[in-house]
């Protein structure tokens, strides 16, 4: 519907898509803010008018998407372990970012405050301070135990810079015997999660590289070939492994199987609401904003995760998953009826800037897969 108004220069207003599809007798009537909430669960934003706009669900993801609800569907109707991980973080300051306060003695009053007794609210912290890198693991029963990983970080930008491919093939390496034979790994698709068996060959290698590179992986090649030719060769047989991943070779070799979620669907992700438990426990108890008493919370929080939490968090991402599997299809079904009855007489003036404002479509960033 967007994308046919668009290409009219007709700004798609709500109103004007809501109206087209409660007028076609093939699609479901809808509500406005049911339709309104639809519309951004597909994967529309409002947005301001730009001179770029592309279809925010690239096909490539839709692709992704639909094959892991595909698998992921198959593995459950087998009876196969499903476990998920991630990774997250917690600062020295993580607190909540709000909290009862008595604002009877005015903003900041600390004397008139002392004199009655009372306070003028919480002590905040300096800054963001040192930061815990935590990894782990868990199923419908629960976290895998002896699945934590927890260090502090050594650096101030995202905390991704802390994980790199070795840690995780070295936590993994652990984890695997502790799971059940024939399991199913959910993790997304982060670089460390997705470090290639071997790397690709590429122009700025000498041409001796590029040979050895050969050599290594068993590809023939003839002793005549210029540089430029045995590159050719070589990232044929590259472009051909691109998939074949450290960590999915271990799984494999181990009796168990990776699966990769989609970019940017955390959401079928469990692991990630279990997160939200535990960072939430320790921003409502940190008082001291020192590193060992955030340590200490996040051990107590974990400790308070039961199995039936995961089971709960793993219902509410089968749902997510049934949404999404269905949005998929609603979608393909309105845009092809849209093309059809576009040019009908379906469109009316609106001059509504707050409840109707023209719904844009904007770009997504490159996948993270490598």
């Amino acid at each position: 519907m967007c994308y046919s108004q668009q290409s009219n220069n007709e700004p798609p207003t709500l109103n004007k898509i809501l109206e087209i599809v409660n007028n076609d007798s093939m699609l479901p009537c809808f509500k406005r803010s049911t339709f309104h909430t639809l519309l951004l669960e597909i994967g529309f934003q409002f947005i301001k008018r730009s001179k770029v706009n592309v279809i925010i669900d690239r096909d490539d993801i839709v692709l992704w998407r639909r094959r892991y609800l595909r698998n992921i569907r198959r593995y459950r109707s087998e009876n196969r372990k499903i476990y998920y991980l991630d990774e997250t973080w917690l600062n020295e300051g993580h607190v909540t970012s709000s909290a009862w306060a008595d604002t009877t003695m005015g903003s900041g009053n600390k004397k008139q405050a002392f004199l009655c007794g009372k306070s003028t609210g919480l002590k905040n912290p300096t800054g963001k301070g040192k930061r815990l890198i935590i990894l782990h693991i868990g199923s419908d029963s629960g976290f895998v135990e002896g699945g934590l990983l927890v260090f502090e970080s050594k650096r101030t930008g995202d905390y991704h810079e802390d994980m790199n491919g070795d840690v995780f093939r070295d936590w993994f390496q652990v984890i695997l015997p502790k799971l059940e034979p024939g399991s199913v790994i959910v993790m997304d698709n982060a670089s460390y999660h997705s470090v290639r068996l071997s790397r690709r060959p590429n122009s700025s290698w000498r041409k001796q590289e590029i040979i050895d590179w050969l050599k290594t992986n068993n590809v023939p090649y003839c002793e005549s070939d210029v540089k430029a030719e045995l590159l050719n060769t070589a990232q044929k047989v590259a472009d051909s492994n691109e998939n074949r991943y450290v960590i999915d070779d271990l799984a494999k070799k181990s009796g168990r199987h990776v699966e990769r979620l989609p970019p940017y669907h955390s959401n079928l992700n469990p692991i990630e609401t279990v997160w939200a438990f535990i960072k939430g426990f320790v921003a409502s108890n940190n008082s001291k904003f020192k590193l060992e008493q955030v340590r200490c919370l996040l051990y107590t929080a974990i400790d308070k995760v039961t199995p039936s939490m995961w089971q709960n968090n793993i219902r509410h991402a089968i749902g997510e998953e049934e949404r999404m599997w269905n949005v998929d299809g609603l979608s393909d079904t309105m845009v092809d009826r849209l093309v059809i009855n576009v040019g009908g007489d379906s469109d009316e003036d609106d001059s509504s800037t707050s409840s109707d404002e023209n719904l844009g479509v904007t770009s997504l960033p490159d996948s993270e897969t490598d």
